[in-house]
């Protein structure tokens, strides 16, 4: 008996049948069961019987340990391939769908890879052939822009090598932020799907299963787009597909914690029926070719806007390339700060405005003080989120002749056509 190995467990009247998991101790068997959730069970007056060994195999290509950063060398895995099945390209940045308890501590942390998510999540099997690639081994709160490039060059390697589709495997925390980095970095034919879980995979009511498996679905789909793929409710039913550029975390540990901010969702799986569904307008599978265009400019801040503040904390991003502020309302800040503003662009600063209301859009053309920020050079975000229009800013002082316009242009649907109201 081995972890993978699927097993039925009897115990005081008690059957529980699944998937054997790694134990922290020789007192107690892990369990994970049908429905995702993990139970542990005393060895003790249990009886086990191994119903299949290694519910799937995976042979390991070039495994590589984590170094002594907590990051991962490149290193990949399969599993045998079927000719009657799409084939789709896990990659791992770590984060809490890759990670375990250490249980010296109680903390979670980053180190799996690939092959052990494939491990971890037998569900996996019979849907598509995978490939697994370790492109870092982190905590989602120390991503770096350096780090999107390495992962849009390695999603790029994939699709070249004639992936279907793609599964990026990331902590939850920043997940946003890399999926709209590639979104403006990637012209991509396949889907692009991000996926992660709030609670790790030795936690009760894990939600990695179901993320993993519809995260899968959705990059066997016909949406060519960077997406989000997360619990869409607290219940085990629907994940839902967010587009990456207007996606935001709205809950540090719910399962459904991700929203589409000023809409719905541009789509949904349905777990049980393994149902993919899409509403409103998306490209489509193929309607592309393959485009890279991975530059960055890392110099780039995100300022909030709070009532008191001093002008002179303006200065810490004197000489920066970019500065995004989160202004009040429509987009203003203390008639103060101008002043201060208008010298950083006259130095060279792109400013870009964006809103810290949850939605909507700003327009500086309604009030006094949005005029004068125009008036100053400050370059309007539309309904931008915060996080992405940061993002975007990097990728366009990079790639783009004209900064203005591409930062007031929609260009891989971050900015919408109107704001409306949803229940």
């Amino acid at each position: 008996m081995n972890p993978g190995d699927r097993v039925r467990v009897d115990r005081a009247d008690r059957t529980y049948e699944g998937v054997l998991l790694p134990s922290s101790t020789d007192d107690h068997l892990v369990v994970k069961l049908e429905g995702g959730y993990n139970v542990g069970v005393d060895r003790a007056g249990a009886d086990v019987e191994v119903l299949a060994e290694d519910v799937y195999e995976i042979e390991d290509m070039d495994a590589a340990g984590p170094d002594d950063e907590g990051e991962d060398d490149a290193a990949d895995s399969e599993i045998e391939f079927d000719d009657d099945l799409p084939t789709i390209s896990l990659l791992s940045t770590g984060g809490t769908i890759a990670s375990t308890v250490d249980y010296r501590t109680g903390a979670v942390t980053a180190q799996f890879d690939a092959e052990d998510v494939l491990r971890a999540v037998p569900d996996l099997a019979g849907r598509a052939n995978y490939r697994g690639r370790v492109v870092a081994n982190i905590l989602s709160e120390n991503m770096e822009p350096p780090l999107w490039q390495d992962l849009a060059e390695a999603v790029s390697e994939e699709i070249e090598a004639g992936a279907d589709g793609v599964v990026v495997m990331h902590g939850t925390d920043t997940m946003q932020y890399s999926a709209s980095a590639l979104a403006f970095m990637l012209e991509t034919p396949v889907p692009i799907v991000f996926t992660g879980s709030q609670r790790s995979a030795d936690r009760p009511s894990s939600d990695n299963v179901m993320n993993a498996v519809c995260a899968v679905e959705a990059a066997k789909s016909d949406c060519a787009e960077v997406l989000v793929c997360m619990h869409a409710t607290e219940s085990d039913d629907v994940c839902a597909l967010h587009r990456g550029t207007r996606v935001r975390k709205n809950h540090t540990s719910r399962r459904d914690a991700f929203e589409t901010v000023g809409a719905e969702p541009l789509g949904r799986v349905d777990y049980d029926a393994e149902e993919v569904s899409f509403r409103g307008d998306y490209q489509e599978r193929g309607a592309t070719e393959l485009e890279r265009r991975e530059g960055l400019e890392s110099d780039v801040e995100l300022l909030k806007f709070t009532p008191g503040m001093d002008p002179a904390f303006l200065d810490v991003v004197e000489g920066s390339e970019g500065l995004v502020i989160e202004g009040t309302g429509l987009g203003h800040v203390h008639t103060d700060l101008i002043p201060r503003i208008e010298e950083l662009i006259e130095d060279g600063t792109t400013v870009v405005m964006t809103s810290q209301c949850l939605e909507g859009r700003v327009c500086d053309r309604v009030y006094d003080t949005g005029r004068d920020l125009l008036e100053a050079g400050v370059v309007e975000a539309g309904d931008t989120l915060p996080g992405t229009a940061k993002v975007k800013l990097m990728w366009a002082l990079e790639n783009s002749e004209d900064v203005t316009e591409a930062m007031s242009t929609s260009l891989a649907g971050e900015i919408q056509e109107r704001s409306v109201p949803w229940e």
